[in-house]
């Protein structure tokens, strides 16, 4: 925590920042180890550039606080709403009566905190820090990468022990319910994120909400899921056939699995994440599919489902050693099917490595029945 809270501090000087505002989310949980659930009663942890940390929240959280590791001022409220302006004024009195840059998360913080932030401190400028925040996690070390591969072990148990179980007239909803329970039986700590489990043509929508559809023969089935493991998530898409499917969905398979493998391959440190993306969508573009592979080839993965670094067309920004990452290509072809295939990547000084290690090939879902 302590070289965590130095780097934020850095971060802070080189890009004029005052002091940094965060409310309950991943930040703050490496940063300092507290994990609030994000509700209606308000926490906000008030970080200044010269070292000093402030934080408000409810009378009922004040015990998470103790063995914390470093010197915070805390200032606690009840449950009376009424209250809670006086609280945030008193808790950051040490801050106020200055102009004050304060850097927030715009995804992140929402009009409640903001509100009372700048009650508080109304002479304070707060401004989107985003971008500078994300840098705070960009790279990942040693404990933090196994904790990922851990994630993707439980995660690809669980999907290998539902694929043993489901049967032809399961419906989207059923599956999806499965591998709910694999994934708590293999380990996880909850789910990532809602899975996406769709057949043939829900899975021409890359977002599909698992529904009634039943797995009948001809069938492609995509499924996109996760798990968590202490803190960290691995996010993977693999697609099953059943029976016989049809030419050209074998040829779109083929596509981006290729499309996939040479992101994977051909990915090096010190090119622009860009180049990530063109890696596989000229195999997609030079397949005839171009117009069919409608979003970014991938999205940086950690305590969250969705960090830096994004992996999309023209991106500029270098891949460093340690930045994790998604690949995952697809093609989606409206009314018909879909077929994605996604791993998490860790950029080494020798290339990417893969965190993921199913099989990535569209294999029948037959081959896994026992």
């Amino acid at each position: 925590m302590e070289s965590r809270l130095k780097r934020l501090t850095q971060i802070m000087h080189a890009n004029s920042l005052d002091a940094v505002a965060l409310n309950p989310g991943s930040s703050l949980v490496y940063l300092t180890g507290l994990d609030f659930h994000l509700m209606e009663r308000p926490v906000i942890a008030l970080f200044g550039v010269d070292g000093r940390v402030s934080i408000v929240l409810p009378a009922l959280e004040k015990g998470k606080l103790e063995g914390l590791g470093f010197p915070v001022h805390a200032q606690t409220y009840e449950d009376n709403p009424e209250s809670w302006n006086q609280a945030f004024i008193e808790g950051f009195a040490a801050f106020s009566g200055r102009a004050l840059r304060i850097g927030v998360e715009p995804t992140r913080m929402r009009i409640l905190e903001e509100s009372y932030l700048q009650q508080a401190l109304p002479q304070a400028e707060i401004v989107h820090a985003g971008q500078t925040l994300a840098s705070l996690r960009l790279h990942k070390d040693e404990s933090e990468l196994a904790k990922m591969r851990q994630a993707a072990i439980i995660a690809q148990n669980a999907l290998l022990a539902t694929l043993r179980i489901i049967r032809p007239g399961w419906t989207e909803q059923q599956i999806a319910g499965e591998l709910a329970v694999q994934l708590s039986r293999a380990g996880s700590q909850g789910e990532g994120f809602g899975a996406i489990v769709a057949l043939s043509e829900n899975a021409a929508n890359p977002h599909s909400t698992p529904g009634q559809r039943a797995l009948k023969e001809g069938d492609f089935l995509l499924i996109d899921y996760g798990a968590v493991f202490e803190g960290y998530a691995s996010d993977i898409t693999r697609t099953f056939s059943y029976g016989e499917v049809s030419e050209e969905m074998r040829t779109v398979a083929g596509l981006v699995y290729e499309a996939n493998r040479s992101a994977r391959e051909n990915s090096k440190p010190g090119m622009p994440a860009g180049e990530v993306d063109r890696f596989a969508r000229s195999v997609i573009e030079a397949g005839g599919y171009a117009e069919y592979f409608t979003h970014r080839t991938g999205h940086g993965l950690g305590m969250e489902i969705h960090e830096a670094p994004y992996i999309f067309s023209g991106n500029p920004l270098l891949l460093e050693e340690g930045m994790t990452f998604t690949i995952e290509p697809g093609i989606y072809l409206p009314g018909r099917f879909g077929v994605r295939i996604e791993d998490d990547v860790v950029v080494t000084p020798e290339g990417l490595r893969s965190l993921t290690d199913l099989p990535r090939p569209v294999l029948p879902l037959e081959s896994f029945w026992e």
